[in-house]
C-alpha cells in the first residue's frame, strides 16, 4: 500500500508558479505509475500528469509546456512544479498512484492523497 500527503497549494495571480509536492510511504512506492489529477468546482475530474518508474511523463493538453512533473525517489516525494498558471487551473489537486497506468488514467487510481486547494486570480 501506499499512503500520500500532499503539500499545501496556494493562491496565485495569473501568470505566477507555484509547486505542490507529495510525499509518498512505504518501500514499493517506486513500483508505481503516480501522477496529478485535478477537480474544479462543477467540472469533471481530469488527469492533469503522470510520471512512469523509468521517469517518462504525460501531460494533459491543457497543461504542457506550463507544468513539469518531477520525482524523488531518494525523498519518496512527487512534485508538480506549475508555471505561468491561468484562472482556469484553478482546482483541488489530488497525488494519486496506481500499479496500473491504464486504470491511473481513466481517473480510477487505487490511492489518493487528501488533495489541496490551487486558487489562480485574474
Amino acid at each position: 500500500q501506499v499512503q500520500l500527503v500532499e503539500s499545501e497549494g496556494g493562491s496565485v495571480q495569473a501568470g505566477g508558479s507555484l509547486r505542490l509536492s507529495c510525499a509518498a510511504s512505504g518501500n514499493t512506492y517506486k513500483r508505481y505509475y503516480m501522477g496529478w489529477i485535478r477537480q474544479a468546482p462543477g467540472k469533471e475530474r481530469e488527469g492533469v500528469a503522470g510520471i512512469e518508474n523509468d521517469g517518462s511523463t504525460i501531460y494533459a493538453d491543457s497543461v504542457k509546456g506550463r507544468f513539469t512533473i518531477s520525482k524523488d525517489n531518494a525523498k519518496n516525494t512527487l512534485y508538480l512544479q506549475m508555471n505561468s498558471l491561468k484562472p482556469e487551473d484553478t482546482a483541488i489537486y489530488y497525488c494519486a498512484a496506481d500499479l496500473s497506468v491504464p486504470k491511473w488514467w481513466t481517473l480510477r487510481p487505487s490511492y489518493w492523497g487528501q488533495g489541496t486547494q490551487v486558487t489562480v486570480s485574474s
